[in-house]
């Protein structure tokens, strides 16, 4: 990869080419995650959205392509809160390589009673971190398989106030909603970090980047009906939010920057300039808390016993050659 110094800098309207390549985002059918797919499909990379509702994939596909001329998008079926349909969403891709997935997908719920995914975990944190936890170990061969690939794990600047209760990690003593999708964020966060250094030590050519939106919100994003609508009294209403927050497609600009930016490295964090809530996205210090390696090595071994996978046992006989590749597999 090149040097920070010997590329030009980075402009956000201007993305590199990423021709031949393929991108899988989690929730890429809405908010940030649409947005994500959107601005990687106009580098004439090939990207996949990965949602639960199949309709609803059908209608984010068709703004990208209305936006997007020759945008390379289609789907996939996947249900990051069923954790044994992961391997036959990850077969569905019908890649021989990916060469990075944004992990986007999340499930926020603002007020109790406290639900569970179908494998008995608390709904979010379930959804946000163990999901993405159990599907990197079935894209591991995947992503090996390609020359440099990446996994960007999309965190929240919630997650900055939280902390990780490892004796309560599902909610079930103490449950609050907004807490509790923050610390599934958090938890997410800890996983990309601690997945690189997992990398790191066993070689691998795959890097992991951790990346937040800052402060994201629906009245401040462009209208990409019938994917989203902003009034326009609610454009008005949130003008005064504008001078410290940002639109959902701004949200979106760090994700972007970690896939394609080759100056950005395994085990950074990522988020918008501007006090961390809003701008052109920066590399920022990792938080003190999240660079507390007990804590993620607790949260790791956690993880793989409720999930029954380790993302982390990176085995060279899973990796195929580079050259074994369908470059811009396109297949409906």
């Amino acid at each position: 990869m090149s040097s920070a110094s010997s590329t030009p800098p980075w402009n956000v309207q201007r993305l590199p080419r990423a021709d031949g390549r393929v991108f899988l985002v989690t929730g890429g059918n809405a908010g940030i995650g649409y947005f994500v797919a959107e601005q990687l499909s106009a580098t004439g990379a090939t990207v996949v959205l990965g949602s639960r509702n199949p309709a609803k994939a059908e209608v984010a596909m068709a703004s990208i392509h209305a936006r997007v001329a020759g945008a390379r998008v289609r789907a996939v079926r996947l249900d990051l809160a069923d954790l044994s349909s992961l391997p036959s969403a990850v077969e569905s891709l019908g890649v021989e390589c990916l060469d990075a997935v944004v992990h986007n997908a999340g499930v926020a719920l603002d007020d109790p009673p406290r639900r569970e995914t179908g494998d008995g975990h608390e709904l979010m944190f379930g959804t946000n971190h163990l999901g993405h936890f159990a599907l990197t170990r079935w894209l591991m061969p995947l992503l090996s398989a390609a020359p440099a690939a990446r996994v960007v794990t999309m965190g929240s600047f919630a997650a900055k106030s939280e902390r990780l209760d490892l004796d309560d990690l599902q909610s079930r003593k103490d449950y609050r909603p907004k807490r509790t999708y923050g610390r599934s964020k958090l938890a997410q966060m800890y996983f990309g970090v601690e997945l690189d250094r997992r990398l790191r030590a066993a070689g691998s050519t795959v890097a992991s980047v951790v990346v937040h939106p800052g402060g994201a919100l629906d009245s401040l994003t462009p209208s990409r009906p019938p994917v989203h609508v902003r009034t326009a009294g609610a454009g008005l209403s949130a003008a005064p939010a504008a001078l410290v927050l940002q639109g959902k497609h701004a949200g979106a600009w760090p994700a972007v920057r970690a896939v394609l930016d080759p100056a950005v490295r395994g085990g950074q964090l990522w988020g918008p300039r501007v006090f961390g809530l809003r701008g052109v996205p920066r590399r920022e210090p990792v938080w003190n808390h999240l660079a507390d390696p007990s804590v993620a090595a607790r949260l790791w071994d956690t993880s793989c016993a409720l999930t029954g996978v380790d993302p982390g046992a990176i085995r060279h006989s899973e990796a195929r050659p580079t050259g074994e590749r369908r470059d811009g597999d396109d297949r409906p």
